[in-house]
Protein backbone atom coordinates (compact mmCIF):
# COMPACT_ATOMS: atom_id res chain seq x y z
CA UNK A 1 0.00 0.00 0.00
CA UNK A 2 2.80 2.42 0.87
CA UNK A 3 4.63 1.76 -2.40
CA UNK A 4 1.43 2.21 -4.41
CA UNK A 5 0.65 5.42 -2.55
CA UNK A 6 4.16 6.74 -3.13
CA UNK A 7 3.70 6.27 -6.89
CA UNK A 8 0.75 8.68 -6.75
CA UNK A 9 3.12 11.51 -5.76
CA UNK A 10 4.93 13.23 -8.63
CA UNK A 11 8.00 15.40 -8.48
CA UNK A 12 7.31 19.05 -7.69
CA UNK A 13 3.79 18.48 -6.44
CA UNK A 14 2.04 19.95 -3.40
CA UNK A 15 0.73 17.01 -1.38
CA UNK A 16 -1.75 16.99 1.49
CA UNK A 17 -0.04 14.23 3.42
CA UNK A 18 -2.23 13.48 6.43
CA UNK A 19 -1.17 10.85 8.94
CA UNK A 20 0.05 7.26 9.17
CA UNK A 21 0.55 5.42 5.86
CA UNK A 22 0.43 8.50 3.58
CA UNK A 23 3.15 10.07 5.71
CA UNK A 24 5.37 7.06 5.10
CA UNK A 25 4.47 7.15 1.40
CA UNK A 26 5.56 10.78 1.23
CA UNK A 27 8.94 9.83 2.67
CA UNK A 28 9.29 6.95 0.22
CA UNK A 29 8.38 9.11 -2.78
CA UNK A 30 10.90 11.80 -1.86
CA UNK A 31 13.88 9.50 -2.30
CA UNK A 32 13.60 7.85 -5.72
CA UNK A 33 11.28 9.86 -7.91
CA UNK A 34 9.75 12.94 -6.25
CA UNK A 35 12.51 14.85 -4.44
CA UNK A 36 10.78 18.14 -5.21
CA UNK A 37 7.43 17.21 -3.66
CA UNK A 38 6.24 19.34 -0.74
CA UNK A 39 4.12 17.99 2.11
CA UNK A 40 1.20 19.95 3.54
CA UNK A 41 -0.42 19.37 6.92
CA UNK A 42 -3.77 20.92 7.79
CA UNK A 43 -2.41 22.03 11.14
CA UNK A 44 -0.48 24.71 9.25
CA UNK A 45 2.84 22.91 8.70
CA UNK A 46 4.61 22.70 5.33
CA UNK A 47 7.63 20.43 4.88
CA UNK A 48 9.91 19.75 1.93
CA UNK A 49 11.55 16.89 3.86
CA UNK A 50 9.83 14.12 5.87
CA UNK A 51 9.84 14.44 9.64
CA UNK A 52 12.94 12.80 11.14
CA UNK A 53 10.95 10.77 13.69
CA UNK A 54 7.74 8.77 13.87
CA UNK A 55 4.74 11.05 14.32
CA UNK A 56 1.68 10.39 16.43
CA UNK A 57 0.00 13.68 15.48
CA UNK A 58 0.83 16.25 12.83
CA UNK A 59 1.47 18.73 15.64
CA UNK A 60 4.30 16.68 17.17
CA UNK A 61 7.52 18.65 17.81
CA UNK A 62 9.45 16.49 15.34
CA UNK A 63 7.06 17.61 12.58
CA UNK A 64 7.67 21.26 13.49
CA UNK A 65 11.45 20.94 13.76
CA UNK A 66 13.14 22.29 10.61
CA UNK A 67 9.80 22.61 8.85
CA UNK A 68 9.71 24.80 5.77
CA UNK A 69 6.80 26.74 7.24
CA UNK A 70 4.84 26.69 10.50
CA UNK A 71 1.74 28.85 10.32
CA UNK A 72 -1.99 28.64 10.85
CA UNK A 73 -4.54 26.29 9.34
CA UNK A 74 -5.94 28.94 7.00
CA UNK A 75 -2.56 29.50 5.39
CA UNK A 76 -2.36 25.87 4.31
CA UNK A 77 -6.04 25.23 3.59
CA UNK A 78 -6.17 28.32 1.38
CA UNK A 79 -3.82 26.53 -1.02
CA UNK A 80 -6.75 24.24 -1.76
CA UNK A 81 -9.01 27.17 -2.56
CA UNK A 82 -6.34 28.51 -4.90
CA UNK A 83 -6.31 25.19 -6.78
CA UNK A 84 -2.63 24.65 -6.08
CA UNK A 85 -2.80 21.29 -4.26
CA UNK A 86 -2.03 18.45 -6.65
CA UNK A 87 -2.96 15.44 -4.55
CA UNK A 88 -4.51 14.79 -1.16
CA UNK A 89 -4.47 11.52 0.81
CA UNK A 90 -7.52 10.50 2.84
CA UNK A 91 -8.80 7.61 4.91
CA UNK A 92 -12.43 6.63 5.47
CA UNK A 93 -14.74 4.30 7.31
CA UNK A 94 -16.55 3.65 4.02
CA UNK A 95 -15.96 4.40 0.36
CA UNK A 96 -18.44 3.63 -2.40
CA UNK A 97 -18.17 2.87 -6.10
CA UNK A 98 -18.15 6.58 -6.95
CA UNK A 99 -15.39 7.42 -4.48
CA UNK A 100 -17.65 9.14 -1.93
CA UNK A 101 -16.33 8.89 1.63
CA UNK A 102 -18.12 8.39 4.93
CA UNK A 103 -16.29 9.36 8.11
CA UNK A 104 -19.42 10.54 9.98
CA UNK A 105 -21.52 7.47 10.84
CA UNK A 106 -20.60 3.83 11.36
CA UNK A 107 -21.93 0.77 13.14
CA UNK A 108 -20.61 -1.32 15.98
CA UNK A 109 -22.38 -4.42 17.29
CA UNK A 110 -25.46 -3.46 15.32
CA UNK A 111 -25.58 0.03 16.81
CA UNK A 112 -25.04 3.26 14.89
CA UNK A 113 -22.05 5.19 16.21
CA UNK A 114 -20.83 8.71 15.56
CA UNK A 115 -17.40 8.91 13.93
CA UNK A 116 -14.97 11.87 14.05
CA UNK A 117 -16.39 13.49 10.92
CA UNK A 118 -14.68 15.47 8.20
CA UNK A 119 -11.89 17.52 9.72
CA UNK A 120 -10.23 18.86 6.60
CA UNK A 121 -11.17 15.86 4.46
CA UNK A 122 -14.18 17.46 2.78
CA UNK A 123 -12.05 20.43 1.67
CA UNK A 124 -9.35 18.12 0.35
CA UNK A 125 -11.83 15.87 -1.48
CA UNK A 126 -13.60 18.89 -2.96
CA UNK A 127 -10.63 20.98 -4.06
CA UNK A 128 -7.54 18.81 -4.57
CA UNK A 129 -6.71 18.10 -8.19
CA UNK A 130 -6.49 14.40 -7.28
CA UNK A 131 -7.69 12.50 -4.22
CA UNK A 132 -6.24 9.17 -3.13
CA UNK A 133 -8.00 7.04 -0.51
CA UNK A 134 -6.26 4.37 1.57
CA UNK A 135 -8.19 1.72 3.48
CA UNK A 136 -8.55 -2.00 4.17
CA UNK A 137 -10.12 -4.14 1.45
CA UNK A 138 -13.20 -5.67 3.04
CA UNK A 139 -16.98 -5.74 2.69
CA UNK A 140 -17.60 -3.24 5.47
CA UNK A 141 -15.33 -0.57 4.01
CA UNK A 142 -16.06 -0.98 0.28
CA UNK A 143 -19.78 -0.48 -0.21
CA UNK A 144 -22.17 0.22 -3.07
CA UNK A 145 -23.42 3.41 -1.42
CA UNK A 146 -21.98 5.09 1.64
CA UNK A 147 -24.40 5.65 4.50
CA UNK A 148 -23.44 9.32 4.62
CA UNK A 149 -21.38 11.46 2.25
CA UNK A 150 -18.87 13.27 4.43
CA UNK A 151 -16.43 14.01 1.62
CA UNK A 152 -17.53 13.95 -2.04
CA UNK A 153 -16.11 11.74 -4.72
CA UNK A 154 -17.96 11.53 -8.02
CA UNK A 155 -21.36 11.76 -6.32
CA UNK A 156 -23.74 9.76 -8.49
CA UNK A 157 -21.46 9.50 -11.49
CA UNK A 158 -19.75 11.42 -14.24
CA UNK A 159 -20.87 15.05 -14.39
CA UNK A 160 -21.98 15.25 -10.77
CA UNK A 161 -19.01 17.30 -9.59
CA UNK A 162 -19.51 19.84 -12.37
CA UNK A 163 -23.20 20.14 -11.41
CA UNK A 164 -22.20 20.91 -7.82
CA UNK A 165 -19.80 23.64 -8.93
CA UNK A 166 -16.66 21.79 -7.86
CA UNK A 167 -13.44 22.47 -9.81
CA UNK A 168 -13.29 20.65 -13.13
CA UNK A 169 -9.75 19.52 -12.43
CA UNK A 170 -10.53 17.72 -9.18
CA UNK A 171 -11.92 14.46 -7.87
CA UNK A 172 -10.97 10.93 -6.80
CA UNK A 173 -7.99 9.44 -8.61
CA UNK A 174 -7.39 6.13 -6.83
CA UNK A 175 -8.51 3.91 -3.97
CA UNK A 176 -5.55 1.97 -2.61
CA UNK A 177 -6.53 -1.03 -0.53
CA UNK A 178 -4.66 -3.84 1.14
CA UNK A 179 -5.19 -5.91 -2.01
CA UNK A 180 -4.84 -3.58 -4.96
CA UNK A 181 -5.52 -0.25 -6.61
CA UNK A 182 -8.88 0.91 -7.92
CA UNK A 183 -9.20 3.78 -10.36
CA UNK A 184 -12.11 5.59 -11.95
CA UNK A 185 -13.50 5.30 -15.45
CA UNK A 186 -15.13 7.95 -17.62
CA UNK A 187 -18.48 7.11 -16.00
CA UNK A 188 -17.11 8.06 -12.57
CA UNK A 189 -17.21 4.51 -11.21
CA UNK A 190 -14.34 2.59 -9.68
CA UNK A 191 -12.70 -0.39 -11.32
CA UNK A 192 -9.90 -2.70 -10.23
CA UNK A 193 -6.79 -1.46 -12.01
CA UNK A 194 -4.12 -3.65 -10.38
CA UNK A 195 -3.43 -6.05 -7.56
CA UNK A 196 -0.46 -5.87 -5.20
CA UNK A 197 2.40 -8.36 -5.48
CA UNK A 198 1.47 -11.58 -3.70
CA UNK A 199 -2.26 -10.97 -4.19
CA UNK A 200 -4.17 -12.86 -6.86
CA UNK A 201 -7.34 -11.91 -8.67
CA UNK A 202 -9.04 -14.85 -6.98
CA UNK A 203 -8.16 -13.31 -3.60
CA UNK A 204 -9.95 -10.13 -4.60
CA UNK A 205 -12.94 -11.99 -5.98
CA UNK A 206 -13.42 -13.75 -2.65
CA UNK A 207 -14.11 -10.45 -0.99
CA UNK A 208 -17.29 -10.23 -3.12
CA UNK A 209 -17.13 -6.50 -3.26
CA UNK A 210 -16.43 -3.43 -5.33
CA UNK A 211 -16.84 -4.71 -8.87
CA UNK A 212 -19.94 -4.42 -11.00
CA UNK A 213 -22.10 -7.47 -10.86
CA UNK A 214 -23.29 -8.28 -14.37
CA UNK A 215 -20.27 -7.61 -16.50
CA UNK A 216 -17.84 -9.95 -18.16
CA UNK A 217 -14.25 -9.71 -17.05
CA UNK A 218 -11.06 -10.80 -18.75
CA UNK A 219 -8.08 -10.48 -16.44
CA UNK A 220 -4.58 -10.87 -17.81
CA UNK A 221 -2.26 -11.76 -14.94
CA UNK A 222 1.30 -12.76 -15.64
CA UNK A 223 0.41 -13.78 -19.18
CA UNK A 224 -2.63 -15.87 -18.24
CA UNK A 225 -6.24 -14.91 -18.96
CA UNK A 226 -8.91 -15.33 -16.29
CA UNK A 227 -12.59 -14.98 -17.09
CA UNK A 228 -15.10 -14.12 -14.35
CA UNK A 229 -18.85 -14.11 -14.97
CA UNK A 230 -21.53 -12.51 -12.82
CA UNK A 231 -19.64 -11.71 -9.56
CA UNK A 232 -20.20 -9.51 -6.47
CA UNK A 233 -23.95 -9.74 -6.81
CA UNK A 234 -24.59 -8.13 -3.44
CA UNK A 235 -22.48 -5.09 -4.12
CA UNK A 236 -24.03 -2.88 -6.73
CA UNK A 237 -27.64 -2.27 -7.54
CA UNK A 238 -28.30 -2.32 -11.26
CA UNK A 239 -27.23 -4.69 -13.99
CA UNK A 240 -25.04 -3.01 -16.57
CA UNK A 241 -24.13 -3.59 -20.18
CA UNK A 242 -21.46 -6.19 -20.56
CA UNK A 243 -17.94 -4.87 -20.98
CA UNK A 244 -14.52 -6.45 -21.40
CA UNK A 245 -11.46 -4.88 -19.85
CA UNK A 246 -7.98 -5.95 -18.74
CA UNK A 247 -6.11 -5.55 -15.52
CA UNK A 248 -2.39 -5.72 -14.76
CA UNK A 249 -0.42 -6.59 -11.67
CA UNK A 250 1.14 -3.92 -9.46
CA UNK A 251 0.25 -0.79 -11.35
CA UNK A 252 -0.42 -2.27 -14.78
CA UNK A 253 -2.73 -0.47 -17.15
CA UNK A 254 -6.35 -1.40 -17.72
CA UNK A 255 -9.43 -1.90 -15.60
CA UNK A 256 -11.48 -4.64 -14.11
CA UNK A 257 -15.18 -4.98 -13.67
CA UNK A 258 -16.80 -7.73 -11.78
CA UNK A 259 -18.81 -10.80 -12.27
CA UNK A 260 -19.51 -13.88 -10.03
CA UNK A 261 -17.43 -16.11 -7.80
CA UNK A 262 -16.60 -18.55 -10.58
CA UNK A 263 -13.28 -17.94 -12.26
CA UNK A 264 -12.52 -19.85 -15.42
CA UNK A 265 -9.00 -19.85 -16.70
CA UNK A 266 -8.90 -18.94 -20.34
CA UNK A 267 -6.34 -19.87 -22.94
Amino acid sequence: MVAAAAREIHDGELVFVGMRLPMIAFGVAKRPHAPGATGLFESGVIRDTPAPELLYTMGDPSNLLNATYCGDMLSVMSLLQQGRVNVGFLGAAEVDRFGNLNTTWGSRNGQQVRLPGSGGACDIASLSQRTVVLLEHNCQRLVSRVGHITSPGNGTGNGWRREQGLPLRSGPSAIITTMGVLRFGDDGEAYLASVHPGVTVEDVLRIRRNLRRSERLILNISGRNYECIGCFQNCFDAARDRRTRAVGVDGGAGSATGADDSVRRGP
